[in-house]
């Protein structure tokens, strides 16, 4: 709970933070890392760095953090700190480590706000920091001992079991704890870390959906390679470190599962919608939802660059036959075949059931398109949840 004195400052001072926002964060980053060179070799995406996205969303989440807290000083924002959470903790982040990003963090604030930063804006935005930070780290702490792992200590050794080319771009890999112990449960819907070692000696993280069921004695990730930087995007460091060098009887530093994108009511009529690569939870989910023999209604939808783009097409059609009252549709940008779409996903002529609880992932264009026709169409706002790979914008561009 904020104060009410602070909630009076931080309410002052917010428009003038929000518009130096985007620089405080590039001068944090700075000071951070020049400070702490290891974590942007071997925690932060570097990829992520190099194109700005890490700085947008870490300004998109302190600014609705601060603007939540402004408007409900007794409650708390639990579903952005909850995806934070998941995702922290399947780094490996620990409570020691945000007294560091405070250190740096403030000491930005300072510069770039000067003589405006008196001792009680100062003050004031210290509670909103720690109230975010101490909510952070208990709910981190928490997924941990779910998990039966100690904070910053989330890895474990996988061995490649398997390995199917699925696209051009696309491979999943079929991985086994190597100790030959039991692989740890996990939710439909939920992704691992993995951590490699580059070329250059950096250890570099990404985040990959399981895309088994979890009642399956497999354990899978597909892995979309992405070819050198781009504007929007990490630069394929570790997707093409795994397409090029990691193979059968490779090993792998995996974490214990997190995300928080996982199937709620498993009686309700459920649809999942996914662009791209974002197509492994829901096959995850999918998987779930067949092996569990659910009866309500199930919506499958999909969109792709062409038939041949998409992961695991065969199976995203072969799982939904499985169900007893399923449909699958896709669209393509080019290519469609028969029965396929054509463009972007159009929802007008797609039968909802009433009480349908709809899972997002892909691009956010895509899932703004998708949540925009699925709330015209009468879903409550409530009911529609997303995934993002890569760090969460959705707050940033707002």
């Amino acid at each position: 709970m904020l104060s009410e004195k602070s909630t009076a400052t931080v309410r002052a001072t917010l428009p003038a933070v929000g518009a130096a926002i985007g620089d405080i964060t590039e001068l944090f980053y700075a000071k951070l890392f020049e400070a702490h060179p290891e974590l942007l070799r071997d925690l932060f995406n570097r990829g992520n760095q190099n194109a700005g996205l890490q700085k947008q969303a870490l300004a998109g989440s302190v600014a609705a953090f601060a603007t939540h807290l402004v408007a409900h000083p007794d409650r708390r924002p639990d579903v952005m700190l909850g995806r934070i959470a998941h995702k922290h903790a399947s780094l490996g982040v620990t409570r020691a480590q945000y007294r560091v990003v405070h250190t740096h963090l403030f000491s930005a604030i300072a510069e770039v706000l000067g003589e405006a930063v008196t001792p009680e804006v100062a003050g004031a935005w210290d509670e909103v920091y720690w109230l975010m930070a101490n909510a952070l780290a208990a709910i981190e702490e928490r997924l941990h001992a779910e998990r039966g792992v100690l904070a910053g200590d989330v890895w474990r050794e996988w061995t490649v079991t398997g390995r199917t080319e699925e696209t051009a771009d696309c491979a999943t890999f079929r991985i086994a704890p190597a100790d030959g112990a039991p692989a740890p449960a996990f939710a439909p819907g939920q992704y691992v870390s993995v951590q490699v070692e580059l070329p250059d000696g950096a250890r570099q993280i990404r985040q990959y959906s399981l895309t088994t069921s979890p009642g399956s004695p497999v354990r899978a990730i597909t892995v979309k390679r992405v070819h050198g930087p781009a504007a929007t995007g990490p630069d394929g460091e570790v997707s093409t470190h795994l397409h090029a060098r990691v193979a059968v009887g490779d090993r792998l530093r995996v974490s214990a599962p997190y995300g928080d994108l996982v199937l709620r009511d498993r009686t309700a009529p459920v649809l999942l919608a996914s662009a791209g690569i974002g197509c492994t939870p829901m096959l995850s989910m999918l998987a779930h939802l067949a092996d569990t023999g659910h009866t309500a209604p199930v919506t499958v939808l999909h969109a792709d660059r062409s038939p041949a783009d998409h992961p695991m097409r065969g199976d995203h059609r072969a799982l939904t036959h499985k169900l007893a009252d399923a449909s699958a549709r896709f669209w393509y940008e080019e290519a469609a075949e028969p029965g396929d779409g054509e463009g972007r996903p159009d929802l007008s002529a797609v039968p909802l059931a009433p009480g349908t609880t709809a899972y997002l992932c892909g691009p956010l264009p895509f899932m703004r398109s998708v949540r925009e026709q699925l709330l015209a169409r009468g879903v409550a706002a409530a009911d529609i949840h997303y995934e993002v790979f890569g760090p969460d914008l959705w707050l940033a561009s707002a």
